[in-house]
């Protein structure tokens, strides 16, 4: 019989570093799906958007880890973190004002497992773009582990960052 085995994230750090496409989500490792071109285009794209409107408003943290003590440390696709240097330590949830996940081939797992994650840590918000349905779903406003507003903006409509009144992001 196997047996489960929880990893904090001191442990995590010194077992897979260095290894990709793996994440640590409750304190078990996930492997993630491989990106495909259409993920890996929406990625690049949403970083140069965010890069030319926000400036040196925000660090732009494309497909980076973060930590979200005390037992993970998820990928997002793109996060906006509170300007700083992050050379020595990973964002928390204290430095995160905008989390993106591109789905493709992660629809199941992305909203069943990571949105509860990132409305416990209390990231504000969290945009999930579902690259089948084109559609990009705007999770704002945590509360008790859930996300209490859940706008989804359609084809040729921009977002609009809570952390960046006035800026609009031409998503699709």
């Amino acid at each position: 019989m196997a047996t489960r085995y929880r990893f904090g994230l001191e442990e995590y750090g010194r077992l897979f570093q260095g290894v990709r496409n793996v994440e640590l989500l409750k304190g078990e490792v996930y492997r993630m799906s491989p990106i495909g071109p259409k993920h890996a285009w929406s990625v690049a794209r949403l970083t140069r958007l965010f890069t030319e409107a926000l400036g040196d408003r925000a660090v732009v943290w494309p497909q980076n880890p973060i930590r979200l003590p005390p037992h993970s440390e998820p990928q997002p696709d793109l996060a906006l973190l509170r300007p700083k240097d992050y050379g020595e330590t990973l964002p928390t949830p204290e430095d995160i004002l905008l989390l993106l996940e591109v789905a493709e081939t992660s629809l199941d797992h992305d909203p069943g497992l990571k949105l509860p994650l990132y409305a416990e840590a209390g990231i504000p918000e969290v945009w999930l773009l579902d690259l089948k349905a084109n559609r990009l779903h705007v999770y704002r406003t945590p509360k008790a582990g859930v996300y209490t507003e859940h706008p989804i903006l359609l084809p040729g409509e921009e977002a609009e960052p809570l952390a960046f009144p006035g800026v609009r992001i031409p998503w699709s």
